[in-house]
């Protein structure tokens, strides 16, 4: 029997090609998102395509509801579905904060509470949280989506400890650097909050790093690799790392003082 896979977010970047990846070794994917026009590719490739937006009870509901209809099972969900808010504390309006919080903690967690009763049915399944580097070590001007994902970070370890006990895993995937639209939403949107106030400095030097960092970032498909890794492995770890500076980063981040992890951010601020 084909194991049956949800991705939210599945319209670009590591969702899509998470799918084309799982569609190659032979699951059952289903690809969720918004944009669904932009999965049209996916479609021809043999995913199921379903409407979804993490921000909308509803919609969530609706997924769920069509793929157990269809399948009378899901065996993993891949909760990719997310965006970077950019801009200083200080800049970022609180509506557009809640938003960032809404859709990247607690959609993934909403989506996860409908995926759980069917799961523990079964007593197998697997829960990948695609969180970030960022969600361990944080930067200037990018406090909401680090607090989101630090957030993800710990919801997946108590959620890991809560769920074992009936047969399912929950997976942590921790990206650094990946070639996706991702930067150019996140950066887009910095320099709209904080490009004209005193903050502007700051991102003039945040968005020159970033063009930097892009000619090094890893193709999104060893992102899709890693988790294929992760979810055929008969003992999965808690957490994968690949990308772009992800294990200096976290290393850096797990063995240096505050105030010197801190000194090697500012530095590079100059």
């Amino acid at each position: 029997m084909k194991k049956v896979v949800l991705i939210s977010g599945a319209s670009a970047g590591i969702g899509k090609e998470t799918a084309k990846v799982l569609l190659q070794t032979g699951y059952t994917v289903y690809g969720a998102a918004r944009r669904t026009d932009q999965m049209k590719d996916l479609q021809l490739l043999g995913a199921k395509i379903i409407t979804m937006d993490v921000a909308n009870e509803d919609s969530m509901k609706s997924c769920i509801e069509e793929i157990i209809r269809n399948e009378d099972r899901i065996d993993i969900l891949i909760n990719n579905a997310g965006f970077g808010t950019f801009g200083s504390i200080e800049d970022v309006p609180m509506k557009t904060a809640r938003y960032q919080i809404e859709v990247n903690l607690f959609g993934l967690a909403r989506l996860t509470q409908l995926v759980l009763p069917f799961m523990r049915e079964q007593n197998s399944g697997k829960i990948v949280n695609i969180t970030s580097t960022g969600g361990k070590a944080a930067g200037p001007m990018g406090g909401w989506y680090h607090a989101s994902k630090f957030a993800v970070e710990a919801l997946s370890d108590s959620l890991r400890l809560e769920v074992k006990r009936f047969g399912i895993d929950v997976i942590i995937i921790e990206p650094g650097g990946v070639k996706t639209e991702w930067g150019n939403i996140a950066y887009g949107g910095l320099k709209e909050i904080s490009g004209h106030t005193v903050y502007k400095p700051m991102v003039g030097i945040l968005e020159r790093l970033g063009e930097k960092a892009e000619r090094n970032n890893v193709d999104p498909n060893v992102i899709a690799q890693l988790i294929k890794k992760s979810i055929t492995a008969s003992k999965p770890k808690a957490r994968y790392v690949a990308g772009y500076l992800a294990k200096p980063i976290l290393f850096m981040k797990k063995w240096l003082s505050d105030a010197m992890f801190d000194k090697l951010i500012m530095n590079q601020l100059k």
